[in-house]
């Protein structure tokens, strides 16, 4: 299976509640950071990736035919030459300042904050997310203004390096409609997703850190 949607939207920009709207649209199951947290052993495989090690693509992402969300979108440029009939689909907000005042209420503390030993499995996925997010995109990931530049950098690097025919340019209060006129789908008569704002993503992370994965 090929992947027909590569997504290079870094995440907080509407990721999760894309994967549900993908997985809506072509029946199929969408890769997402989700994936790496129910999959702990892949967690070194894209530690490998990160450290420019030779990833088998196909292997890592079999079963899946859409992909969004951290750590696939820091590997975009890769996945769209390893499948070219895919488009590009770049979630962003509407301001950096909007991304990261969500970045800051969810990823930014789960990122930073204390983990107890046991918790082996979030300690390693916590490396290999600090490691992509200092090689992939900014060493000062943690500071604020540093940050919102490296966030528009890679929008406008996505934006400049995809062909406009390919290059899906959402935003979450677009809705359906870029995405079903790319792929040629009727437009559902349901509202679009919205899920994992910032409630439920730190109940999600609390749990997991309570539950030692």
């Amino acid at each position: 299976m090929e992947l027909k949607i590569v997504g290079a939207g870094v995440g907080r920009t509407g990721t999760t509640s894309l994967k549900a709207a993908l997985e809506q649209l072509t029946g199929g199951r969408c890769y997402h950071m989700f994936e790496v947290f129910a999959n702990p052993e892949s967690v070194s495989i894209w530690h490998a990736a990160v450290r420019g090690e030779q990833v088998d693509w196909d292997v890592l992402l079999d079963g899946y035919d859409t992909a969004v969300d951290w750590p696939v979108s820091a590997f975009w440029p890769e996945l769209a030459n390893a499948y070219p009939d895919a488009y590009v689909l770049l979630s962003s907000r509407a301001t950096p300042e909007a991304w990261w005042a969500s970045m800051e209420k969810t990823i930014i503390p789960i990122m930073t904050s204390d983990l107890p030993p046991e918790a082996e499995e979030m300690l390693a996925h916590r490396a290999m997310v600090t490691e992509l997010f200092e090689r992939r995109f900014t060493p000062d990931w943690r500071e604020p203004h540093a940050a919102m530049a490296a966030y528009e950098r890679h929008n406008e690097r996505v934006r400049q390096g995809v062909p406009p025919e390919r290059l899906i340019d959402w935003q979450p209060g677009d809705g359906w409609e870029p995405i079903c006129a790319r792929l040629g789908l009727p437009v559902p008569g349901e509202p679009f997703p919205h899920v994992n704002d910032t409630a439920e993503f730190q109940a999600n992370m609390e749990a997991r850190v309570a539950g030692g994965s």
